[in-house]
């Protein structure tokens, strides 16, 4: 069978068509109006991977907001566009990272606007000639989802700029999100019109996109999926100041794979999904990840590269070397310092040109010697901002030649015309000193490309008349706020807001000895060579290929609605429990055993009203009066809560402090299951809770007669987690030689005597029961945290014993989709109180049908 696609692209097609096209339903191909958009039912979508694939060819489909294509108006009279690759682009400089066996299809918009009136002409030129699909987005709609917010909001508040006022960024517009929405779905539209769902990558970037992972989940589950950002990621304290937060973060976990440039930015973001959605991390084995309704969502963190072939060719231009010469000749004995940045508010040119300021002012003797060429690119964007940042750039560069420059010298000169990439690759080759001063950028490749340019050619040696063989030379001056600080040991680091260091650092990278110049050059060009674009793009596909290798034999359907979808992959052998099924085992069994975590599985965590309400008890008490049953309540809580809270419970088990102590019935005593124990150790354990708890705000002890529990629910999550696996490793540490456990769980530490847990009572319960000579015929274990493990273990082990009936029912049943020993699963404390009140209808309605003395008989015997 042919996989399911979008056949939409290939009318376009006359006769041939391409190789990746197929058949099938067509799609929508351009927006007409602003933000209205044609949908496909949801419910084929989301069986739409099911269907098997015709290709076996690997392929990556590439999706970003522009194409790697120039576009230009023909000018030999006729009508029409004609197109050429962007060798700039990093889109298509990552595809040689791919592999030659790796097919790759582009999607994105073109720079230029296209007349509706041409756009199937453009599409079909695309398609056919660079494997390019084009979202034609209307402009009304462009402007408000790229000019409005994407650099409006995202941008700004990505490089930690908050909108104060609404000079700063503006205040949050609806109608902008609401914009940025309908692009991000247009995307998704147009990756449908080619994939293959079960054989295809996909691969998304930046910051454009961020909630086109949602939008292809939702129609494909098991789409192989990966983002990276090529922007900063900002701390939880900025993050969260976005209206919309939970929405894209929630949209990112729909990835298999997200990638970020450093440590720092990876790390603001698991904060984020940990402060704002209550997920954590996880390392294994030098891989992070996010569990996520059973899917694993993987991190990377690595930095982009260059395209060194890219470079080494336009360095052998004759163009460059023509360049190079003139350069020489202006810049005759003067030292050449370069800032090459975009026109924007972050790049911190004007901090850069106040350091120079005054360098010059404190070292005479450098006026005349030293130049510092500024190359301005536009800027991407539009505002008053950047007309603030030109204005304030041409404002300084004229006070400092006016006050240090002289005839035939001027100290900065500002290149703000186009240039050709061979003559921004002349100024790399001449300058003794590259200078990057940004406030915050994502990465900045410009001191990647300087230290490649410093290497230089053979004919460049001879146009600068250097020795080829003599060891080469450069020097960098870095913000310690860029994505490649961190890989740029060599380089000197600044703080950009700081005039005197920058300046400082300005005189000291002149003044080094030549063998340490060197030196740091030789180590850079080393890092530079060998992690390049064509890396980085390997690496990347290498990780997300180990990220999606489960994706078959995983069983997946999603739930929620919009924004907040999301996909639940599950072990084919866990699956939700359905209340049919075990209400029918339940009808067609005598002797059955229930066993019940009570925190998180009858009640919410967390919840103000701890004890067990008037549904709860009901439900028991009703599953209690079946003679057939024997109910337990197995927590972590003392054995007087207990008490307190179920006292109306008569005939219901209680286990409490994690089956330390045990009551069959309201009218037995507590007894112990383990031989008694001296706790002499709470003496050595408490005094180091008790440090723990002072240090750590919002974290207090809960002792009970088994059992000590530190317990940070209420602490901030991170210093929580980081106290907590201190005070584990020093808990660990003084109670080595003594007969406890020291464990941790969700939010707590816990100390307790060896050999306790919730295992213990599903054990002891059965083996009475068997004693008894009623072997049960029905088990169900309900639970919702790392504590009930232990129970599914013993029931799941059970069937295998003599234990239980060999037609035993056993259901074990984890609150929530997770990594457990159960075998099924319900979504929440509601989902379990309906099961069970089904189970105690089917009590009622039985007892019902059973005649008096026919039950008392039953009582008799039981």
């Amino acid at each position: 069978m042919v996989s399911r696609s979008y056949s939409n692209l290939l009318d376009l097609t006359s006769g041939d068509s391409p190789t990746f096209g197929r058949s099938g339903r067509k799609l929508s191909r351009v927006a007409t109006v602003a933000g209205v958009l044609s949908e496909l039912d949801d419910e084929n979508r989301s069986n739409a991977s099911d269907a098997p694939s015709s290709i076996s060819q690997e392929r990556m489909i590439i999706v970003g907001n522009q194409l790697p294509l120039r576009a230009y108006r023909r000018t030999d009279g006729e009508e029409g566009w004609n197109f050429s690759w962007d060798e700039d682009s990093l889109l298509l400089q990552l595809k040689d990272g791919l592999g030659e066996d790796v097919e790759v299809i582009y999607i994105g918009c073109l720079k230029e606007e296209i007349d509706p009136s041409e756009q199937d002409d453009v599409a079909q030129t695309l398609l056919e000639t660079f494997k390019c699909v084009p979202a034609f987005i209307p402009p009304e709609l462009f402007s408000k989802f790229y000019h409005g917010f994407c650099k409006q909001h995202l941008w700004p508040l990505f490089h930690y700029m908050l909108p104060l006022s609404p000079d700063l960024g503006g205040r949050f517009d609806r109608s902008l999100w609401q914009a940025y929405v309908s692009v991000n779905k247009i995307f998704a539209d147009k990756v449908m019109e080619v994939i293959s769902p079960d054989d295809d990558f996909v691969w998304v970037h930046d910051y454009h996109l961020m909630v086109l992972p949602t939008f292809l989940r939702k129609r494909f589950n098991r789409v192989k999926l990966g983002f990276f950002l090529h922007s900063p990621f900002p701390s939880s304290e900025i993050y969260r100041t976005l209206p919309v937060r939970d929405e894209i973060l929630r949209a990112l976990l729909n990835s298999d794979l997200i990638g970020f440039h450093t440590f720092d930015y990876a790390r603001h973001f698991l904060s984020c999904c940990s402060r704002m959605l209550g997920i954590s991390y996880q390392s294994k084995r030098g891989y992070i990840g996010l569990e996520y309704y059973g899917r694993t969502v993987s991190i990377k963190i690595l930095p982009v590269g260059i395209h060194m072939g890219q470079l080494r060719s336009v360095l052998d231009l004759h163009e460059t070397e023509t360049r190079v010469a003139e350069l020489r000749d202006k810049f005759q004995g003067q030292t050449v310092l370069l800032g090459v940045d975009d026109m924007d508010i972050f790049k911190g040119i004007s901090l850069k040109l106040l350091a120079f300021e005054q360098l010059l002012s404190q070292h005479p003797d450098k006026r005349g010697k030293m130049v510092l060429v500024q190359i301005a690119n536009p800027a991407r964007g539009r505002g008053k901002d950047v007309q603030e940042v030109r204005a304030e750039t041409y404002a300084t560069v004229k006070r400092i030649n006016q006050n240090f420059g002289r005839t035939g010298y001027e100290p900065v000169i500002v290149v703000d015309t186009p240039l050709q990439f061979y003559e921004r690759i002349a100024y790399y080759v001449i300058a003794e000193c590259c200078l990057v001063t940004a406030v915050r950028d994502g990465m900045n490749l410009i001191p990647y490309e300087y230290v490649i340019c410093r290497q230089g050619t053979g004919k460049l040696d001879a146009t600068l008349g250097l020795n080829p063989t003599a060891p080469k030379k450069s020097m960098l001056v870095v913000s310690e706020f860029i994505g490649c600080s961190p890989s740029l040991s060599g380089a000197i680091r600044v703080n950009p807001w700081n005039i005197d260091a920058v300046a400082e650092a300005m005189d000291s990278a002149l003044v080094v000895s030549e063998e340490e110049m060197q030196m740091r050059h030789e180590k850079h060009y080393r890092y530079v060579c060998t992690h390049d674009v064509a890396y980085w793009a390997q690496s990347f596909l290498q990780d997300l290929e180990r990220a999606c290798r489960d994706h078959v034999r995983r069983r997946c359907w999603g739930i929620g609605f919009g924004l907040g979808f999301r996909v639940i992959a599950l072990d084919p052998s866990f699956r939700k429990l359905s209340v049919e099924h075990i209400v029918s085992a339940y009808k067609r069994t005598k002797n059955r055993a229930i066993l019940l975590d009570y925190d998180g599985t009858m009640t919410v965590r967390n919840s103000i009203s701890k004890g067990p309400n008037a549904e709860v008890v009901s439900i028991l008490n009703n599953l209690c009066r079946d003679p057939k049953n024997i109910v337990f309540i197995v927590s972590g809580k003392d054995t007087k809560t207990l008490t307190q809270w179920f006292s109306s419970c008569e005939t219901l088990g209680l286990a409490a402090e994690h089956g330390y102590f045990v009551r069959p019935n309201h009218d037995a005593e507590w007894e112990t299951c383990v031989a008694a124990v001296d706790f002499y150790w709470k003496q050595i354990a408490e005094p180091v809770m008790s440090l723990y708890t002072e240090t750590t705000d919002g974290s207090f002890i809960d002792s009970k007669e088994s059992t000590l529990v530190w317990n940070y629910r209420y602490a901030d999550p991170d210093f929580g987690s980081c106290q907590a696996k201190e005070l584990l490793d020093h808990l660990e540490s003084v109670l080595a030689n003594e007969p406890v456990t020291v464990k941790s769980g969700q939010y707590i530490v816990e100390v307790k005597p060896q050999g306790v847990n919730k295992g213990l009572v599903a054990e002891r319960l059965l083996e009475t029961m068997k004693q008894k000579g009623t072997v049960s015929e029905f088990v169900l274990c309900i639970g919702d945290d790392r504590s009930d493990e232990d129970m599914f273990e013993v029931i799941m082990s059970a069937v295998a014993s003599a234990s239980l009936s060999p037609v035993a029912e056993v259901f074990a049943c984890t609150v929530g989709q997770k990594p457990s020993k159960a075998k099924y699963y319900l979504e929440d404390t509601t989902e379990i109180l309906r099961m069970l009140q089904g189970l105690a209808a089917a009590s009622e309605h039985s007892a019902k049908n059973v005649s008096p003395s026919s039950q008392h008989v039953i009582i008799d015997r039981e």
